[in-house]
């Protein structure tokens, strides 16, 4: 078991300044295990503390998991100095933990990003050895046929070289709107690949990553918290894989 003194504890969640914490625990503001805190060095267990502050329970495990509804219009980036970015939809004491996007979306492509700061498991669903599954509804200019989805299926090489692994290719209804799916991430690889075949993306959506869908309650632009059984199927397949 390894402990952890509380006013660190308390800083990791972005929340709080040292200074803060310190003033927080000197006011009787912060609790531990129901009992008011006693000094800002005092030890504990971060899996088994419960430690809240003006009486909401306080979160500290040791990363964050956040299920975004990328709109239209945000970079997949951390930071920009010119353009903004999908951390800035999240409040300030979230930005200040060091999330990241796990992989990218085009600016003006939308739908499920994953936010982390836990680099082991993003490392496990970015790695191109790994083939984890990334599902996108795209509208394309055109109508999807067989033969687009057979080339899809074999894998193509395409005009500028790029070699693409085999990708699942549904289309649905008409044809000018289709399912793909994608086990690798290349640089615009949707748009590349069906651009290839003449039938240029209109629009494109990400609906899950590996286990980890959409939550169509999100509207753009919304976000909330994986649920534990969403960061234990997560878990799972960074073990499985």
């Amino acid at each position: 078991m390894s402990l952890e003194r509380l006013d660190k504890l308390l800083c990791s969640t972005g929340r709080w300044s040292r200074k803060e914490v310190k003033e927080m625990i000197r006011q009787g503001r912060v609790r531990v295990d129901g009992r008011a805190a006693g000094r800002p060095e005092e030890k504990l267990d971060r899996m088994s503390a419960c430690l809240a502050v003006d009486g909401a329970e306080v979160d500290c495990s040791p990363f964050a998991y956040v299920m975004l509804h990328k709109p239209a219009g945000l970079l997949s980036a951390t930071e920009d100095k010119s353009q903004p970015t999908v951390l800035d939809l999240l409040p300030p004491e979230l930005k200040r933990r060091g999330l990241f996007p796990v992989g990218r979306l085009d600016r003006d492509t939308t739908g499920l990003l994953l936010l982390t700061d836990d680099g082991d498991l993003a490392h496990q669903l970015l790695s191109p050895r790994k083939h984890v599954d990334k599902v996108y509804l795209a509208e394309v200019d055109g109508k999807i046929d067989r033969e687009d989805a057979a080339a899809m299926a074999a894998g193509m090489v395409l005009p500028d070289g790029l070699h693409c692994l085999p990708a699942g290719l549904e289309p649905l209804g008409d044809g000018a709107s289709c399912l793909v799916t994608l086990r690798e991430g290349k640089y615009h690889q949707v748009k590349r690949m069906l651009a290839a075949r003449g039938k240029p993306v209109l629009t494109l959506h990400r609906l899950s990553m590996g286990p980890l869908a959409l939550d169509e309650g999100l509207k753009p632009g919304e976000w909330r918290f994986l649920t534990e059984k969403e960061r234990n199927k997560l878990y799972e397949l960074g073990t499985a894989i």
